[in-house]
C-alpha cells in the first residue's frame, strides 16, 4: 500500500481540524467563552426590576456563565434601553424591556432615541406585578370609604374634592389613575411628584387621598394598616393578597399591571435568542425562582420570543390612547 505523501497528510489533517472546529462553533453557544454577559437594567440599583434581574442572573449562571448587571438609569429608562438597542447583536449584551421603556415612553417623549418595536429582539417576559389602588387609611375612615364602589360614589357626589398622587406625569401610576377616572366617570385632581417614593410619602402623610402603587412597594404599609387597599389592577385577584378585590369586579374589563422582560439588540441570531430563551424560561419556571419572586409579590411569566414580541406590541398600542388621553408629554 502506498504511503501518503506529506502534503496529503497535511491536507487530511487540515480537513479534520476544520471539521472539528466547525463542529465546536456550531455546538457551542456564542457566549461560552471566558467573558460575562452584560445585562443592562435601565433603572437604579435596589428597585424591583434590578432585584429580580440579579436573582434571575444567579439562576442561569451554570448554563450561560456569569452575567454582569449594569445599571443605566436616566430619561425614564430610555438611556439604558438605547444602549441595548445600539449594542452589537452578538448575544453578549442583553437588556430589560419594561412597561415604561417599551409601551409608555414612545408616546410620552416627543423624541425617542430608539424604536421600541424594530430595535430589539424579544427573548422572554420575566414578570408582572400588580398595581394597587390605595388610600390613606385615616382618610378612608373619615370619608367612610371601604370599597372601590364607595370611592366611585364619593367622587361622583363630591366632584373635584379628591386628589390623586403619582410619581410624575406619564408614570405608570398616573396613567392607571387616568384609566380609572375614565372607566369610573369621575374627576380627581392629579398631583405629580418627583418619583414613586415622594408620592407614597405624600399619601401616607395625607397630602393626597389615593394613588396607584406597585403592590410590592405598598404591601408593607397595607399590612401595617397605614394604607387602605381598595383593589388590585390585574384582571384577577393577586394570590399574594387574595382578600383585595380586582378592579374588574367593580369596573368590568379594567386591567393594567407592571411588567418587564428580557431583550437583545435587533439582529441577534435566531439560534442565540432561542438558547437564551431556553435558559431563562427554565430558570423562571424553577420552584426556587417562583418562591423568590413570590416574596416580592411578583408573578414569573415565561414566554417564547414570539409571544413576548406580540405582547409588547399589544401593550404599545394600548398605551397610545391612554397617554394621549392623559395629556402627559415630555419634550
Amino acid at each position: 500500500m502506498k504511503s501518503l505523501r506529506p502534503v496529503t497528510v497535511l491536507q487530511h489533517l487540515k480537513s479534520f481540524l476544520a471539521f472539528g472546529l466547525s463542529s465546536v462553533v456550531l455546538c457551542t453557544p456564542v457566549w461560552a467563552q471566558n467573558k460575562p454577559i452584560r445585562l443592562i437594567v435601565p433603572y437604579a440599583a435596589g428597585g424591583p426590576i434590578d432585584v429580580t434581574a440579579r436573582a434571575l442572573a444567579e439562576r442561569v449562571k451554570d448554563t450561560l456563565g456569569p452575567i454582569i448587571i449594569d445599571n443605566k438609569p436616566g430619561a425614564g429608562g430610555n438611556l439604558g434601553a438605547d444602549l441595548v438597542a445600539k449594542a452589537a447583536p452578538d448575544g453578549w449584551t442583553l437588556g430589560i424591556a419594561a412597561t415604561a421603556t417599551h409601551a409608555i415612553n414612545p408616546w410620552l417623549f416627543a423624541k425617542m432615541p430608539y424604536d421600541a418595536t424594530r430595535d430589539f429582539a424579544p427573548i422572554t417576559q420575566m414578570l408582572r406585578v400588580p398595581n394597587v389602588l390605595v388610600m390613606n387609611a385615616d382618610t378612608a375612615q373619615r370619608l367612610n370609604i371601604q370599597t372601590l364602589a364607595d370611592l366611585v360614589r364619593y367622587a361622583k357626589s363630591h366632584p373635584g374634592q379628591l386628589n390623586l398622587g403619582s410619581g410624575g406625569n406619564g408614570s405608570a401610576g398616573h396613567l392607571a389613575g387616568e384609566m380609572f377616572k375614565r372607566a369610573a366617570g369621575i374627576f380627581a385632581v392629579h398631583i405629580p411628584y418627583n418619583g414613586g417614593n415622594p408620592a407614597q410619602l405624600a399619601l401616607l402623610s395625607g397630602q393626597v387621598d389615593f394613588n396607584f402603587d406597585n403592590l410590592a412597594t405598598a404591601a408593607p404599609n397595607i399590612k401595617a394598616g397605614k394604607l387602605k387597599a381598595l383593589a388590585v389592577t390585574t384582571a384577577k385577584r393577586s394570590s399574594a393578597l387574595p382578600d383585595i378585590p380586582a378592579m374588574s369586579e367593580t369596573l368590568p374589563g379594567f386591567e393594567i399591571d407592571t411588567w418587564w422582560g428580557l431583550v437583545a439588540p435587533a439582529g441577534t441570531p435566531h439560534d442565540v435568542v432561542e438558547r437564551l430563551n431556553k435558559a431563562f424560561t427554565t430558570a423562571l419556571q424553577a420552584p426556587e425562582t417562583r418562591s423568590r419572586f413570590a416574596a416580592l409579590l411578583a408573578e414569573p411569566v415565561a414566554s417564547s420570543p414570539e409571544q413576548f414580541g406580540a405582547f409588547m406590541k399589544k401593550e404599545l398600542n394600548r398605551y397610545e390612547a391612554v397617554v394621549k388621553a392623559s395629556g402627559a408629554k415630555v419634550d
